[in-house]
């Protein structure tokens, strides 16, 4: 899984200590109702578009860089989905992170869903009711854009 460079700096003076990161998910969703998915070639699970931000970065502009640069698709955000702490993940190369996640529930505007990049395997369009295997954590964000109500979900 490609690092920003920002990151690559800090992990040379920190190792793999921990660090707390701003993350963005996207659950991007086509005319068909399908969720858009990429294989991650970081651990060869399946789950929604994700990335990290540039410092100063605003979520969703950055989001959207994440969607097209990872799968070739076009997106445009329909709403906050959420906000939520994500960790700590252990990474193959014995990195930690922390993520605050940003996610929102995007649509499919353009583009042919391919790999783009080497952050997946694999990239596809799935019924909702034919996910492949996924952390519970991905489920829980594409089961919540799915019949998403208009209320951003976090701990009160």
């Amino acid at each position: 899984m490609a690092a920003p460079d920002f990151v690559l700096k800090l992990r040379r003076q920190i190792g793999h200590d921990p660090l707390w990161l701003p993350g963005v998910k996207g659950i991007v969703f086509d005319d068909a109702g399908r969720v858009l998915l990429g294989k991650r070639s970081d651990n060869g699970e399946w789950a929604p578009i994700t990335g990290i931000l540039e410092p100063g970065e605003e979520p969703g502009p950055g989001l959207v860089r994440e969607i097209l640069e990872e799968t070739g698709v076009v997106a445009e955000i329909d709403a906050l989905l959420g906000v939520h702490v994500v960790g700590p993940v252990t990474f193959p190369n014995g990195d930690v992170c922390d993520f605050l996640n940003v996610e929102f529930r995007c649509r499919h505007v353009s583009g042919t869903a391919r790999v783009n990049d080497d952050e997946s395997t694999a990239v596809g369009w799935f019924a909702l009711d034919a996910l492949p295997p996924m952390r519970r954590g991905h489920r829980d964000s594409v089961a919540r854009a799915a019949v998403f109500d208009g209320v951003p979900h976090f701990k009160r």
